[in-house]
């Protein structure tokens, strides 16, 4: 209940307009555009990679955060790591109450996997920004937007722990800009 009560004074301080004090200039346009921004989205999107970490570690770190949902933008949701496979993940989190949503089409083509492997994180971006255009691609890129507008708490997995070299950073960030969500980096302990 604490959490609901939050979010709708948010709302509530957003809708308001703010007081000038004398002497005080402000440009509106600037004002109008951050009162939309934040009337776009509450929640924040987080992002998590779990390289070099444990699944009940990630985990755990997810359900710190109050994720409602784990957003797997995975092309391949499979890995050698322990916990890390779908079925394993999505069991995983439902014990914590968490949900799992495997968005397989905003995940990275096999070349642009073997780019970032090789450490060509630039043919990694020309990679994935080609991809992004694709039809798949984009209906599931306006599916997690409507997700982040409904207000539930998100997070997006990958595998690389830095999110710099990583296509769930560009994910966030188109969603930032539709949405005005603000992204927010989670890391697990190793």
């Amino acid at each position: 209940m604490m959490k609901k009560a939050t979010v709708r004074s948010a709302k509530r301080s957003a809708a308001k307009p703010a007081r000038k004090s004398a002497g005080q200039k402000q440009p509106v346009k600037k004002k109008a555009a951050k009162r939309a921004a934040a009337r776009k989205t509450s929640q924040p999107l987080m992002t998590i990679g779990y390289e070099q970490a444990v699944a009940n570690r990630v985990i755990g770190e997810i359900a710190r955060a109050e994720v409602d949902i784990l957003v797997d933008v995975r092309a391949v949701a499979a890995s050698r790591k322990p916990g890390f496979s779908k079925r394993q993940l999505a069991a995983g989190l439902d014990e914590k109450g968490v949900a799992y949503l495997h968005l397989q089409k905003l995940g990275t083509p096999k070349e642009g996997r073997e780019a970032a492997r090789a450490g060509h994180i630039d043919k990694l971006f020309r990679i994935y920004t080609r991809h992004l255009k694709t039809a798949g691609a984009q209906e599931e890129m306006d599916e997690l937007a409507a997700l982040a507008r409904s207000g539930k708490r998100l997070c997006l997995l990958c595998f690389e722990r830095n999110p710099t070299i990583c296509h769930r950073q560009w994910i966030a960030e188109e969603i930032h800009a539709r949405t005005g969500a603000r992204v927010e980096h989670l890391v697990a302990d190793i």
